[in-house]
């Protein structure tokens, strides 16, 4: 009888045990199923960022994050060494960096040429220190689905990015509202100077009466700054002039 019952009772305690382990199992698969699933879901929806300096990069990353929570940043040097990943899905954006390179230079636009054209279905948002409407042209024509300046905080840089996910493209307002200016003084100006320039004289004109260096105007207009000096020779040279600084007051007493 003891023997019997002490049978029963270690048949009874080892099927407790094996019936709590099971029942224990369950959630547990299910948690990590659904770890997996979110895991996978982030992985899918990721941003990547590429930027061949590896310093800003991880800082802008860091930065990102800290402002959302729920972005998920894939950071290469790049689009290489991304392909050497090998990951499991396409990313949900890209935002390529070119620092203070131009969107207008060769090499630079045909870069963002082929992102777009290789990721087809991802919005591309482009990078840059410059803010000229000029390079946010070039870059939309390329593809691209969002220009954001480094002038900007990043929580406006995260915002455009979640913007050209959802469908829209980002440009900063402040280089709309700034070309807007410089078209509209040259657009409406009826002075007589606008007769003896040439279109790009007028550029440089206006320029000039801004105040702007030959540096400036050149990296504005894409040109060579000997080209600039050219320019800036005829205009004296039209207006009678003997210096740059006569030419400013020159002009902006003709547009009283």
């Amino acid at each position: 009888m003891d023997r019997q019952s002490f049978s029963n009772e270690k048949f009874g305690t080892e099927t407790a045990t094996h019936l709590i382990s099971v029942r224990a199992q369950e959630p547990i698969r299910a948690l990590a199923a659904s770890r997996l699933q979110s895991d996978e879901d982030d992985e899918a929806n990721y941003v990547l960022l590429i930027d061949p300096r590896a310093l800003d990069r991880e800082c802008l990353s860091r930065g990102l994050t800290d402002y959302d929570s729920s972005m998920t940043i894939v950071t290469v040097g790049s689009f290489e060494e991304w392909q050497r990943l090998r990951m499991m899905h396409e990313p949900g954006a890209i935002l390529f960096m070119i620092g203070g390179k131009k969107v207008t230079d060769t090499d630079i636009s045909e870069r963002i040429s082929g992102l777009t054209e290789r990721f087809k279905s991802v919005p591309l948002i482009v990078g840059a220190e410059s803010d000229e409407l000029a390079q946010i042209l070039k870059a939309l024509e390329c593809g691209a689905k969002g220009y954001i300046p480094t002038s900007v905080r990043i929580n406006v840089a995260a915002e455009a990015i979640a913007l050209a996910r959802a469908g829209g493209v980002f440009v900063p307002a402040s280089s709309i509202l700034a070309a807007k200016e410089v078209i509209a003084s040259v657009s409406n100006s009826t002075h007589p100077t606008d007769s003896l320039f040439t279109p790009r004289e007028v550029v440089v004109a206006e320029a000039l009466r801004r105040g702007k260096a030959n540096k400036i105007i050149a990296y504005e207009m894409d040109l060579c700054e000997s080209t600039v000096k050219v320019h800036i020779r005829n205009i004296m040279k039209k207006l009678n002039a003997t210096n740059r600084t006569e030419v400013a007051y020159k002009i902006r007493e003709s547009v009283r």
